[in-house]
């Protein structure tokens, strides 16, 4: 099963096709990830607080 790089959450297979860069298994953040984010093709720190 794919997981995130960051976290280790589960990913799904469609959400790594479509989120993750060519020819990787996984991706580098999910939106579990709370001290990161995408930002188009970049991954950067999060400004804010993303938790409940």
């Amino acid at each position: 099963m794919p997981e995130c790089q960051n976290c280790g959450s589960f990913v799904t297979e469609a959400y790594v096709r479509v989120f993750a860069p060519n020819g990787m298994e996984s991706v580098r953040v999910c939106p579990n990830c709370e001290d990161k984010l995408r930002d188009g093709a970049s991954i950067r720190q999060a400004r804010s607080s993303r938790g409940n």
